[in-house]
Protein backbone atom coordinates (compact mmCIF):
# COMPACT_ATOMS: atom_id res chain seq x y z
CA UNK A 1 0.00 0.00 0.00
CA UNK A 2 1.29 3.45 -0.88
CA UNK A 3 0.05 5.13 2.30
CA UNK A 4 -2.77 3.76 4.48
CA UNK A 5 -4.63 7.06 4.62
CA UNK A 6 -3.88 8.43 1.15
CA UNK A 7 -7.44 8.04 -0.07
CA UNK A 8 -8.57 10.23 2.84
CA UNK A 9 -5.76 12.79 2.68
CA UNK A 10 -5.77 13.53 -1.05
CA UNK A 11 -8.54 14.47 -3.44
CA UNK A 12 -8.92 12.93 -6.86
CA UNK A 13 -7.30 14.95 -9.64
CA UNK A 14 -7.21 14.29 -13.34
CA UNK A 15 -5.51 16.29 -16.10
CA UNK A 16 -7.26 19.34 -17.40
CA UNK A 17 -8.45 19.20 -20.97
CA UNK A 18 -7.68 21.88 -23.50
CA UNK A 19 -10.32 24.61 -23.67
CA UNK A 20 -13.27 23.35 -25.75
CA UNK A 21 -13.47 26.53 -27.82
CA UNK A 22 -9.79 26.17 -28.67
CA UNK A 23 -9.63 22.47 -29.42
CA UNK A 24 -12.63 22.38 -31.79
CA UNK A 25 -10.49 24.39 -34.20
CA UNK A 26 -7.96 21.57 -34.64
CA UNK A 27 -7.62 17.77 -34.67
CA UNK A 28 -5.01 17.34 -31.96
CA UNK A 29 -5.49 15.31 -28.77
CA UNK A 30 -7.46 17.30 -26.21
CA UNK A 31 -5.90 15.97 -22.99
CA UNK A 32 -3.19 17.86 -21.11
CA UNK A 33 -0.72 16.24 -18.71
CA UNK A 34 -0.05 16.27 -14.98
CA UNK A 35 3.35 16.76 -13.37
CA UNK A 36 5.13 13.93 -11.58
CA UNK A 37 4.35 15.12 -8.06
CA UNK A 38 0.61 15.22 -8.83
CA UNK A 39 0.76 11.73 -10.33
CA UNK A 40 2.58 10.32 -7.32
CA UNK A 41 -0.05 11.86 -5.05
CA UNK A 42 -2.80 10.22 -7.10
CA UNK A 43 -0.99 6.90 -6.81
CA UNK A 44 -1.03 7.37 -3.05
CA UNK A 45 -4.85 7.32 -3.09
CA UNK A 46 -4.86 3.61 -4.01
CA UNK A 47 -5.86 1.55 -0.98
CA UNK A 48 -4.39 -1.76 -2.22
CA UNK A 49 -7.63 -3.21 -0.84
CA UNK A 50 -7.91 -6.87 0.11
CA UNK A 51 -10.01 -7.69 -2.94
CA UNK A 52 -9.08 -5.21 -5.70
CA UNK A 53 -12.18 -5.18 -7.89
CA UNK A 54 -10.42 -2.78 -10.24
CA UNK A 55 -8.77 -5.67 -12.10
CA UNK A 56 -11.51 -8.31 -11.93
CA UNK A 57 -12.73 -7.83 -15.51
CA UNK A 58 -16.19 -9.38 -15.12
CA UNK A 59 -19.53 -8.54 -16.71
CA UNK A 60 -22.29 -7.35 -14.39
CA UNK A 61 -25.80 -6.22 -15.39
CA UNK A 62 -24.80 -5.89 -19.05
CA UNK A 63 -21.70 -3.81 -18.33
CA UNK A 64 -18.06 -4.37 -17.43
CA UNK A 65 -16.81 -4.24 -13.85
CA UNK A 66 -13.07 -3.92 -13.50
CA UNK A 67 -10.36 -4.25 -16.13
CA UNK A 68 -10.85 -7.04 -18.71
CA UNK A 69 -7.05 -7.19 -19.07
CA UNK A 70 -6.69 -7.81 -15.32
CA UNK A 71 -4.12 -5.02 -15.11
CA UNK A 72 -2.08 -5.11 -11.90
CA UNK A 73 -3.41 -1.72 -10.90
CA UNK A 74 -2.57 -1.57 -7.16
CA UNK A 75 1.00 -2.65 -7.94
CA UNK A 76 1.78 0.04 -10.48
CA UNK A 77 -0.07 2.67 -8.48
CA UNK A 78 2.28 1.93 -5.60
CA UNK A 79 5.34 1.97 -7.84
CA UNK A 80 4.37 5.38 -9.24
CA UNK A 81 3.89 6.71 -5.72
CA UNK A 82 7.42 5.52 -4.91
CA UNK A 83 8.82 7.08 -8.08
CA UNK A 84 9.73 3.69 -9.60
CA UNK A 85 8.46 4.44 -13.08
CA UNK A 86 10.51 1.82 -14.95
CA UNK A 87 9.23 -0.91 -12.65
CA UNK A 88 5.68 0.43 -13.03
CA UNK A 89 6.02 0.16 -16.81
CA UNK A 90 7.16 -3.46 -16.52
CA UNK A 91 4.10 -4.32 -14.42
CA UNK A 92 1.80 -2.51 -16.84
CA UNK A 93 3.18 -4.34 -19.86
CA UNK A 94 2.76 -7.70 -18.14
CA UNK A 95 -0.96 -7.62 -18.89
CA UNK A 96 -1.40 -4.95 -21.55
CA UNK A 97 0.46 -4.81 -24.85
CA UNK A 98 -0.81 -1.33 -25.71
CA UNK A 99 -1.44 0.86 -22.64
CA UNK A 100 -0.90 3.97 -24.76
CA UNK A 101 -4.17 3.07 -26.52
CA UNK A 102 -6.25 2.03 -23.53
CA UNK A 103 -4.97 4.95 -21.46
CA UNK A 104 -6.52 7.25 -24.04
CA UNK A 105 -9.71 5.57 -25.28
CA UNK A 106 -10.86 3.12 -22.60
CA UNK A 107 -13.96 4.22 -20.61
CA UNK A 108 -12.13 3.00 -17.46
CA UNK A 109 -14.42 0.33 -15.96
CA UNK A 110 -11.56 -0.12 -13.47
CA UNK A 111 -12.41 3.24 -11.92
CA UNK A 112 -16.10 2.35 -11.75
CA UNK A 113 -15.25 -0.63 -9.53
CA UNK A 114 -12.55 1.09 -7.45
CA UNK A 115 -13.18 0.49 -3.74
CA UNK A 116 -12.43 4.12 -2.92
CA UNK A 117 -15.44 4.97 -5.07
CA UNK A 118 -17.68 3.44 -2.42
CA UNK A 119 -17.11 6.43 -0.16
CA UNK A 120 -15.78 9.09 -2.50
CA UNK A 121 -14.06 9.64 -5.83
CA UNK A 122 -12.17 6.66 -7.35
CA UNK A 123 -8.43 6.57 -7.93
CA UNK A 124 -7.37 8.23 -11.21
CA UNK A 125 -6.30 4.88 -12.66
CA UNK A 126 -6.61 5.74 -16.35
CA UNK A 127 -4.57 8.92 -15.91
CA UNK A 128 -1.77 7.05 -14.16
CA UNK A 129 -1.80 4.28 -16.79
CA UNK A 130 -1.29 6.74 -19.65
CA UNK A 131 1.39 8.61 -17.71
CA UNK A 132 3.37 5.41 -17.13
CA UNK A 133 3.50 4.37 -20.77
CA UNK A 134 4.09 7.91 -22.04
CA UNK A 135 7.01 8.18 -19.60
CA UNK A 136 8.31 4.87 -20.92
CA UNK A 137 8.44 6.19 -24.47
CA UNK A 138 9.93 9.52 -23.40
CA UNK A 139 12.72 7.80 -21.46
CA UNK A 140 13.47 5.35 -24.28
CA UNK A 141 12.58 2.31 -22.17
CA UNK A 142 10.21 0.88 -24.75
CA UNK A 143 12.33 -0.67 -27.49
CA UNK A 144 11.91 -3.58 -29.92
CA UNK A 145 12.27 -6.97 -28.24
CA UNK A 146 12.37 -9.62 -30.97
CA UNK A 147 12.25 -13.28 -29.86
CA UNK A 148 15.59 -14.98 -29.27
CA UNK A 149 14.65 -17.97 -31.42
CA UNK A 150 12.03 -18.91 -33.97
CA UNK A 151 9.81 -22.00 -33.96
CA UNK A 152 9.44 -22.30 -37.73
CA UNK A 153 5.65 -22.11 -37.40
CA UNK A 154 3.77 -19.58 -39.55
CA UNK A 155 0.62 -17.78 -38.39
CA UNK A 156 -1.65 -15.47 -40.36
CA UNK A 157 -3.66 -12.82 -38.51
CA UNK A 158 -6.57 -11.29 -40.41
CA UNK A 159 -7.30 -7.76 -39.21
CA UNK A 160 -4.97 -5.25 -37.55
CA UNK A 161 -7.25 -3.76 -34.92
CA UNK A 162 -6.49 -4.12 -31.20
CA UNK A 163 -7.33 -7.85 -31.14
CA UNK A 164 -5.24 -8.61 -34.22
CA UNK A 165 -2.27 -6.55 -33.03
CA UNK A 166 -2.37 -8.15 -29.57
CA UNK A 167 -2.56 -11.66 -31.02
CA UNK A 168 0.29 -10.91 -33.42
CA UNK A 169 2.46 -9.40 -30.69
CA UNK A 170 2.04 -12.37 -28.38
CA UNK A 171 2.51 -15.00 -31.08
CA UNK A 172 5.65 -13.24 -32.24
CA UNK A 173 6.97 -13.28 -28.67
CA UNK A 174 6.46 -17.05 -28.70
CA UNK A 175 8.79 -17.22 -31.71
CA UNK A 176 6.28 -17.85 -34.48
CA UNK A 177 6.52 -16.08 -37.84
CA UNK A 178 3.48 -13.81 -37.95
CA UNK A 179 1.93 -12.06 -40.93
CA UNK A 180 -0.91 -9.57 -40.41
CA UNK A 181 -3.29 -8.84 -43.28
CA UNK A 182 -5.19 -5.55 -43.34
CA UNK A 183 -7.61 -4.45 -46.07
CA UNK A 184 -7.16 -0.72 -45.41
CA UNK A 185 -4.14 1.27 -46.51
CA UNK A 186 -2.91 1.74 -42.93
CA UNK A 187 -2.45 -0.63 -40.01
CA UNK A 188 -4.56 -0.24 -36.89
CA UNK A 189 -8.14 -1.18 -37.71
CA UNK A 190 -10.53 0.95 -35.66
CA UNK A 191 -7.55 2.42 -33.79
CA UNK A 192 -6.66 4.17 -37.05
CA UNK A 193 -9.95 4.34 -38.94
CA UNK A 194 -12.74 4.68 -36.41
CA UNK A 195 -11.41 6.54 -33.38
CA UNK A 196 -10.91 10.24 -34.22
CA UNK A 197 -7.44 11.73 -34.04
CA UNK A 198 -8.36 14.07 -31.16
CA UNK A 199 -8.94 10.99 -28.97
CA UNK A 200 -6.03 8.96 -30.31
CA UNK A 201 -3.35 10.62 -32.39
CA UNK A 202 -2.42 8.29 -35.24
CA UNK A 203 1.29 8.82 -34.64
CA UNK A 204 0.74 6.90 -31.39
CA UNK A 205 -0.59 3.94 -33.38
CA UNK A 206 2.17 4.19 -35.98
CA UNK A 207 4.82 4.27 -33.25
CA UNK A 208 3.63 0.95 -31.82
CA UNK A 209 3.23 -0.64 -35.26
CA UNK A 210 6.83 0.31 -36.08
CA UNK A 211 7.94 -1.42 -32.89
CA UNK A 212 6.07 -4.57 -33.87
CA UNK A 213 7.67 -4.47 -37.31
CA UNK A 214 11.09 -4.15 -35.71
CA UNK A 215 10.28 -7.21 -33.61
CA UNK A 216 9.73 -9.24 -36.77
CA UNK A 217 6.01 -9.06 -37.56
CA UNK A 218 5.14 -8.67 -41.24
CA UNK A 219 2.26 -6.36 -42.14
CA UNK A 220 0.47 -6.49 -45.49
CA UNK A 221 -1.98 -3.66 -46.24
CA UNK A 222 -4.51 -3.08 -49.03
CA UNK A 223 -5.26 -6.80 -49.02
CA UNK A 224 -8.71 -8.11 -48.18
CA UNK A 225 -8.83 -11.79 -47.33
CA UNK A 226 -11.77 -13.32 -49.11
CA UNK A 227 -11.52 -10.92 -52.03
CA UNK A 228 -7.85 -10.32 -52.93
CA UNK A 229 -6.73 -13.65 -51.45
CA UNK A 230 -9.12 -16.60 -50.99
CA UNK A 231 -9.56 -17.41 -47.31
CA UNK A 232 -8.85 -21.09 -47.92
CA UNK A 233 -5.42 -20.21 -49.29
CA UNK A 234 -4.38 -18.90 -45.88
CA UNK A 235 -5.52 -22.12 -44.25
CA UNK A 236 -3.44 -24.11 -46.73
CA UNK A 237 -0.29 -21.97 -46.48
CA UNK A 238 -0.12 -21.23 -42.73
CA UNK A 239 0.06 -23.44 -39.67
CA UNK A 240 -2.70 -21.40 -38.01
CA UNK A 241 -5.02 -18.53 -38.91
CA UNK A 242 -6.45 -16.04 -36.41
CA UNK A 243 -9.50 -14.09 -37.54
CA UNK A 244 -9.72 -10.63 -35.94
CA UNK A 245 -11.78 -8.83 -38.55
CA UNK A 246 -14.06 -7.07 -36.10
CA UNK A 247 -17.83 -6.55 -36.04
CA UNK A 248 -17.92 -4.07 -38.88
CA UNK A 249 -21.37 -4.71 -40.36
CA UNK A 250 -23.16 -1.53 -39.34
CA UNK A 251 -26.79 -1.66 -38.21
CA UNK A 252 -29.10 0.48 -40.34
CA UNK A 253 -32.60 1.81 -39.67
CA UNK A 254 -35.44 0.93 -42.02
CA UNK A 255 -37.91 3.81 -41.90
CA UNK A 256 -39.64 6.06 -44.40
CA UNK A 257 -37.23 8.32 -46.30
CA UNK A 258 -34.09 6.30 -45.56
CA UNK A 259 -32.96 6.51 -49.20
CA UNK A 260 -32.83 10.30 -49.24
CA UNK A 261 -29.52 11.98 -49.98
CA UNK A 262 -27.63 13.38 -47.01
CA UNK A 263 -28.16 10.31 -44.79
CA UNK A 264 -24.97 8.35 -44.08
CA UNK A 265 -23.66 5.60 -41.85
CA UNK A 266 -21.55 6.98 -39.01
CA UNK A 267 -18.44 4.95 -39.77
CA UNK A 268 -18.43 6.13 -43.39
CA UNK A 269 -18.45 9.70 -42.08
CA UNK A 270 -15.71 9.09 -39.49
CA UNK A 271 -13.46 6.94 -41.68
CA UNK A 272 -13.55 9.31 -44.63
CA UNK A 273 -12.67 12.27 -42.41
CA UNK A 274 -9.77 10.45 -40.76
CA UNK A 275 -8.37 9.21 -44.07
CA UNK A 276 -8.64 12.63 -45.71
CA UNK A 277 -6.97 14.23 -42.69
CA UNK A 278 -4.11 11.72 -42.73
CA UNK A 279 -3.72 11.91 -46.51
CA UNK A 280 -3.93 15.66 -47.02
CA UNK A 281 -5.04 17.51 -43.89
CA UNK A 282 -8.57 17.50 -45.39
CA UNK A 283 -7.38 19.44 -48.43
CA UNK A 284 -8.41 16.70 -50.90
CA UNK A 285 -12.09 17.10 -49.96
CA UNK A 286 -12.63 13.33 -49.98
CA UNK A 287 -14.96 13.24 -47.01
CA UNK A 288 -18.57 13.94 -46.04
CA UNK A 289 -18.48 17.60 -45.08
CA UNK A 290 -20.66 18.90 -42.21
CA UNK A 291 -19.64 22.53 -42.65
CA UNK A 292 -22.55 24.99 -42.29
CA UNK A 293 -25.05 22.12 -41.94
CA UNK A 294 -27.63 21.19 -39.33
CA UNK A 295 -26.46 17.74 -38.27
CA UNK A 296 -28.48 15.03 -36.56
CA UNK A 297 -26.66 12.00 -35.14
CA UNK A 298 -28.93 9.02 -34.45
CA UNK A 299 -27.37 6.88 -31.72
CA UNK A 300 -26.27 7.73 -28.20
CA UNK A 301 -23.08 5.66 -27.94
CA UNK A 302 -19.38 6.42 -28.39
CA UNK A 303 -19.53 6.29 -32.19
CA UNK A 304 -22.32 8.86 -32.23
CA UNK A 305 -20.38 11.03 -29.79
CA UNK A 306 -17.33 10.91 -32.05
CA UNK A 307 -19.56 12.02 -34.93
CA UNK A 308 -20.62 15.05 -32.87
CA UNK A 309 -16.99 16.01 -32.22
CA UNK A 310 -16.06 15.53 -35.87
CA UNK A 311 -19.01 17.57 -37.15
CA UNK A 312 -18.04 20.40 -34.79
CA UNK A 313 -14.53 20.45 -36.23
CA UNK A 314 -15.96 20.57 -39.73
CA UNK A 315 -17.80 23.74 -38.73
CA UNK A 316 -21.41 22.54 -38.60
CA UNK A 317 -24.19 25.07 -38.01
CA UNK A 318 -25.77 22.89 -35.31
CA UNK A 319 -25.58 19.31 -34.06
CA UNK A 320 -28.00 17.14 -32.09
CA UNK A 321 -27.44 13.57 -30.90
CA UNK A 322 -30.49 11.32 -30.46
CA UNK A 323 -30.55 8.52 -27.91
CA UNK A 324 -33.36 6.10 -27.11
CA UNK A 325 -32.14 5.87 -23.50
CA UNK A 326 -33.32 8.21 -20.77
CA UNK A 327 -31.05 10.83 -19.27
CA UNK A 328 -28.94 9.21 -16.54
CA UNK A 329 -29.15 10.39 -12.93
CA UNK A 330 -26.54 12.75 -11.50
CA UNK A 331 -25.37 10.16 -8.97
CA UNK A 332 -25.22 6.39 -8.85
CA UNK A 333 -28.47 4.67 -7.87
CA UNK A 334 -27.42 2.33 -5.02
CA UNK A 335 -30.28 -0.07 -5.79
CA UNK A 336 -30.53 -0.11 -9.60
CA UNK A 337 -26.82 0.52 -10.23
CA UNK A 338 -24.80 -0.58 -7.17
CA UNK A 339 -21.03 -0.70 -6.88
CA UNK A 340 -19.03 -2.40 -8.42
CA UNK A 341 -21.17 -2.09 -11.56
CA UNK A 342 -20.04 0.52 -14.06
CA UNK A 343 -21.67 3.76 -12.85
CA UNK A 344 -24.55 4.88 -15.05
CA UNK A 345 -24.49 8.60 -14.27
CA UNK A 346 -24.94 11.78 -16.26
CA UNK A 347 -21.66 13.12 -17.63
CA UNK A 348 -20.54 15.35 -20.45
CA UNK A 349 -18.21 13.50 -22.79
CA UNK A 350 -15.59 15.53 -24.65
CA UNK A 351 -17.83 16.15 -27.67
CA UNK A 352 -20.82 17.16 -25.55
CA UNK A 353 -18.64 19.58 -23.61
CA UNK A 354 -17.48 21.11 -26.89
CA UNK A 355 -21.00 21.45 -28.28
CA UNK A 356 -22.21 23.04 -25.05
CA UNK A 357 -19.34 25.54 -25.17
CA UNK A 358 -20.22 26.46 -28.77
CA UNK A 359 -24.01 26.37 -28.70
CA UNK A 360 -24.85 26.78 -25.03
CA UNK A 361 -26.38 23.39 -24.24
CA UNK A 362 -25.85 19.65 -24.16
CA UNK A 363 -26.40 18.46 -27.76
CA UNK A 364 -28.14 15.25 -26.68
CA UNK A 365 -31.86 14.57 -26.95
CA UNK A 366 -32.82 11.66 -24.71
CA UNK A 367 -35.66 9.12 -25.07
CA UNK A 368 -36.17 9.97 -28.75
CA UNK A 369 -37.26 7.62 -31.54
CA UNK A 370 -36.98 8.66 -35.20
CA UNK A 371 -40.13 7.80 -37.16
CA UNK A 372 -39.36 9.10 -40.65
CA UNK A 373 -37.11 11.29 -42.81
CA UNK A 374 -38.58 13.96 -45.08
CA UNK A 375 -36.80 15.34 -48.14
CA UNK A 376 -36.90 18.41 -50.32
CA UNK A 377 -37.73 18.66 -54.01
CA UNK A 378 -34.19 17.49 -54.88
CA UNK A 379 -34.44 14.29 -52.87
CA UNK A 380 -32.18 15.56 -50.08
CA UNK A 381 -33.11 15.16 -46.43
CA UNK A 382 -34.48 18.33 -44.84
CA UNK A 383 -36.11 17.15 -41.61
CA UNK A 384 -36.69 14.28 -39.20
CA UNK A 385 -39.93 13.38 -37.45
CA UNK A 386 -39.59 11.90 -33.95
CA UNK A 387 -41.60 10.85 -30.91
CA UNK A 388 -40.67 10.60 -27.26
CA UNK A 389 -40.46 7.13 -25.72
CA UNK A 390 -40.14 5.54 -22.31
CA UNK A 391 -38.80 2.16 -21.30
CA UNK A 392 -41.26 -0.09 -19.52
CA UNK A 393 -41.56 -3.72 -18.48
CA UNK A 394 -44.47 -5.50 -20.20
CA UNK A 395 -46.63 -8.28 -18.81
CA UNK A 396 -44.09 -10.94 -19.87
CA UNK A 397 -41.22 -9.20 -18.07
CA UNK A 398 -39.59 -7.87 -21.22
CA UNK A 399 -38.19 -4.34 -21.33
CA UNK A 400 -39.74 -2.48 -24.24
CA UNK A 401 -40.09 1.11 -25.45
CA UNK A 402 -43.51 2.76 -25.33
CA UNK A 403 -44.40 5.85 -27.36
CA UNK A 404 -45.45 8.84 -25.25
CA UNK A 405 -48.55 10.49 -26.81
CA UNK A 406 -48.23 14.15 -27.72
CA UNK A 407 -44.43 14.12 -28.03
CA UNK A 408 -44.23 14.35 -31.83
CA UNK A 409 -41.56 16.75 -33.05
CA UNK A 410 -39.94 17.87 -36.31
CA UNK A 411 -36.20 18.54 -36.49
CA UNK A 412 -34.39 20.41 -39.25
CA UNK A 413 -31.44 18.51 -40.75
CA UNK A 414 -29.12 18.77 -43.76
CA UNK A 415 -26.93 15.84 -42.72
CA UNK A 416 -27.98 12.72 -40.81
CA UNK A 417 -25.50 10.20 -39.40
CA UNK A 418 -26.67 6.75 -38.29
CA UNK A 419 -24.74 5.34 -35.33
CA UNK A 420 -26.99 2.64 -33.88
CA UNK A 421 -24.40 -0.10 -33.44
CA UNK A 422 -23.22 -3.11 -35.39
CA UNK A 423 -24.82 -6.39 -36.39
CA UNK A 424 -21.64 -8.45 -36.26
CA UNK A 425 -18.85 -9.45 -38.65
CA UNK A 426 -19.13 -9.24 -42.40
CA UNK A 427 -20.04 -12.52 -44.11
CA UNK A 428 -17.28 -13.02 -46.69
CA UNK A 429 -14.81 -14.97 -44.54
CA UNK A 430 -17.59 -16.79 -42.71
CA UNK A 431 -19.10 -18.08 -45.94
CA UNK A 432 -15.81 -18.90 -47.68
CA UNK A 433 -14.54 -20.97 -44.76
CA UNK A 434 -17.88 -22.42 -43.72
CA UNK A 435 -17.59 -21.05 -40.18
CA UNK A 436 -20.32 -21.66 -37.65
CA UNK A 437 -21.91 -18.57 -36.11
CA UNK A 438 -23.82 -17.95 -32.91
CA UNK A 439 -27.33 -16.51 -32.56
CA UNK A 440 -25.91 -12.98 -32.90
CA UNK A 441 -24.13 -13.87 -36.18
CA UNK A 442 -20.65 -13.72 -34.59
CA UNK A 443 -18.09 -16.40 -35.38
CA UNK A 444 -18.65 -19.29 -33.01
CA UNK A 445 -15.52 -19.93 -30.94
CA UNK A 446 -15.75 -20.81 -27.28
CA UNK A 447 -14.31 -18.26 -24.84
CA UNK A 448 -11.03 -19.58 -23.51
CA UNK A 449 -10.58 -21.85 -26.54
CA UNK A 450 -11.06 -19.48 -29.52
CA UNK A 451 -11.14 -22.43 -31.93
CA UNK A 452 -13.70 -22.38 -34.71
CA UNK A 453 -15.24 -25.44 -36.35
CA UNK A 454 -12.55 -25.25 -39.06
CA UNK A 455 -9.20 -26.87 -38.32
CA UNK A 456 -6.34 -24.39 -37.80
CA UNK A 457 -8.72 -21.41 -37.71
CA UNK A 458 -9.22 -19.32 -34.55
CA UNK A 459 -11.32 -16.21 -33.94
CA UNK A 460 -10.99 -13.39 -31.43
CA UNK A 461 -12.10 -9.86 -30.63
CA UNK A 462 -15.31 -8.29 -31.87
CA UNK A 463 -15.54 -10.91 -34.62
CA UNK A 464 -16.11 -13.51 -31.89
CA UNK A 465 -17.85 -11.56 -29.11
CA UNK A 466 -19.53 -8.71 -31.01
CA UNK A 467 -19.02 -4.97 -30.71
CA UNK A 468 -17.09 -4.28 -27.53
CA UNK A 469 -14.33 -2.26 -25.85
CA UNK A 470 -10.70 -1.96 -26.94
CA UNK A 471 -9.64 -3.59 -23.67
CA UNK A 472 -11.78 -6.63 -24.41
CA UNK A 473 -10.27 -6.84 -27.89
CA UNK A 474 -6.72 -6.79 -26.51
CA UNK A 475 -7.68 -9.39 -23.91
CA UNK A 476 -9.16 -11.64 -26.59
CA UNK A 477 -6.12 -11.27 -28.84
CA UNK A 478 -3.79 -12.23 -26.00
CA UNK A 479 -5.92 -15.19 -24.92
CA UNK A 480 -6.33 -16.44 -28.49
CA UNK A 481 -2.55 -16.26 -28.96
CA UNK A 482 -2.12 -18.59 -25.96
CA UNK A 483 -4.45 -21.14 -27.52
CA UNK A 484 -2.79 -20.89 -30.93
CA UNK A 485 0.61 -21.38 -29.31
CA UNK A 486 -0.72 -24.38 -27.39
CA UNK A 487 -2.18 -25.78 -30.61
CA UNK A 488 1.11 -25.39 -32.48
CA UNK A 489 3.53 -26.45 -29.76
CA UNK A 490 1.51 -28.69 -27.42
CA UNK A 491 1.94 -26.26 -24.50
CA UNK A 492 2.39 -22.54 -23.98
CA UNK A 493 4.41 -20.18 -21.81
CA UNK A 494 2.54 -17.09 -22.93
CA UNK A 495 0.95 -15.08 -20.07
Amino acid sequence: MSTPTGFMEYKREIPRDRDPLERVRDWYEFHLHMDEEQLRTQGARCMDCGTPYCHTGIELAGGVSGCPLHNLIPEWNNLVYRGLWREALDRLHKTNNFPEFTGRVCPAPCEGSCTVGLIGEPVAIKTIEQAIVDRGFEEGWIVPQPPQKRTGKRVAVVGSGPAGLAAAAQLNKAGHDVTVYERADRIGGLLTYGIPTMKLDKSIVERRVNLLKAEGIEFITNTEIGRDIPAQKLVEEYDAVVLCGGATKARDIDIEGRNLKGIHMAMDFLNATIKSFLDSGLKDGNYIDAKDKDVIVIGGGDTGTDCVATALRHGCRSVTQFGTHARAPLSRDPVANPWPQFPNVYTLDYAHEEAKALFGEDPRAFSVLTKKFVGDENGHVKELHTVGIERIVDETGRKIYKVIPGTERVWKADLVLIAVGFEGPERTLIEQLGLETDRRSNVKAEYGKYRTNVEKVFAAGDMRRGQSLVVWAINEGREAAREVDRYLMGSTQLP
